[in-house]
C-alpha cells in the first residue's frame, strides 16, 4: 500500500472482518487518519472523537465526587477512556472490549492513545463481553468484578438503542436491562451511552422509568466532509 494509505491490521471475530487502518487525510488537523471498519461498516475514526469524548467529560463533570471508578464498554480507539482518565478525581477506569484485537492494537501502540492507556496504573483493560457481564455480575471476567459497583458506567457499542452490532444485545435496551446496570452503579452514580442517531423516545421513556433523573444531550461536531456539522446522542441516566 502506498503512503497515504495502510492496512494496520485485518482479523476475522466473531462479529465479522475487523479491520484497522491509517490513511493521510488533507482535511484532517492531524493528517494521520485511525479508522476501524467491521466489514463494510464504520465504526470508528480519529477524524471523529467529540462524542467519545463527551461520553465521558459529561458524566465525570456531573459526579461531585472527589475518589470516581469508572467502567466503559467499549474501548475503541480510546478516546473515552483517555478522556476519563484527564479528570483528576478518577480513581480507577476498568475498559470491557469484546474484541482482543482492539486490546492488542493498544498494547502494540499501533494507535496513538495506545501506549498512554496502557501505561497508566488506574487503567485496565480486559477482554470480555459487558452485556454478558451486566447480566450476570458472576465476574466472569476477574474474581474481583464479581458485585463491584463503580460511580460511573459509560457505554460505546452499538450504533443506537435500535441498531446493534450483534442482536442479542437487544435485550440490554430494555427495562430489565437497564435495570441490571443500576446494580452496578453505586448511590448517586450516573450511566451514560453514546449513540449515532438522535434522540429516541423510546429509550428515553426506558431511561426515565428505571433512573431517578435522565436526559439525552445532542452533541454538535464540525464535519470537514459536508463541510457542516454532524451530531451524535449521549444518554444520561442518574441512580438515586
Amino acid at each position: 500500500m502506498g503512503k497515504n494509505f495502510e492496512e494496520l491490521d485485518h482479523r476475522d471475530t466473531p462479529l465479522g472482518a475487523l479491520t484497522l487502518r491509517r490513511r493521510r487525510e488533507p482535511m484532517a488537523e492531524n493528517a494521520n487518519v485511525f479508522e476501524v471498519k467491521l466489514d463494510d461498516d464504520f465504526l470508528m475514526s480519529s477524524l471523529f472523537t467529540a462524542g467519545e469524548t463527551a461520553l465521558a467529560n459529561i458524566p465525570l463533570d456531573t459526579l461531585k465526587k472527589s475518589e470516581i471508578d469508572v467502567m466503559i464498554g467499549g474501548l475503541g480507539l480510546g478516546f473515552t477512556a483517555n478522556a476519563a482518565l484527564e479528570h483528576s478525581s478518577v480513581r480507577t477506569v476498568v475498559v470491557i472490549e469484546f474484541l482482543d484485537a482492539v486490546i492488542e492494537w493498544h498494547q502494540q501502540g499501533l494507535i496513538p492513545l495506545g501506549q498512554r492507556l496502557s501505561s497508566d496504573p488506574r487503567c485496565r483493560l480486559l477482554q470480555g463481553d459487558f452485556f454478558e457481564l451486566a447480566s450476570s455480575s458472576t465476574g466472569q471476567l476477574e474474581p474481583n468484578l464479581k458485585g463491584r459497583q463503580f460511580d460511573a458506567i459509560l457505554l460505546d457499542i452499538d450504533h443506537s438503542p435500535s441498531h446493534f452490532l450483534s442482536f442479542k444485545h437487544r435485550h440490554f435496551y430494555s427495562v430489565s436491562g437497564m435495570q441490571l446496570i443500576t446494580n452496578m452503579l453505586r448511590t448517586k452514580g450516573i450511566f451514560a451511552m453514546w449513540s449515532n442517531n438522535p434522540p429516541e423516545k423510546e429509550f428515553s421513556d426506558t431511561l426515565k422509568e428505571v433512573f431517578h433523573n435522565s436526559r439525552a444531550e445532542i452533541v454538535e461536531f464540525p464535519n470537514p466532509y459536508t463541510g457542516d456539522s454532524s451530531t451524535c446522542t449521549i444518554y444520561i441516566g442518574e441512580k438515586h
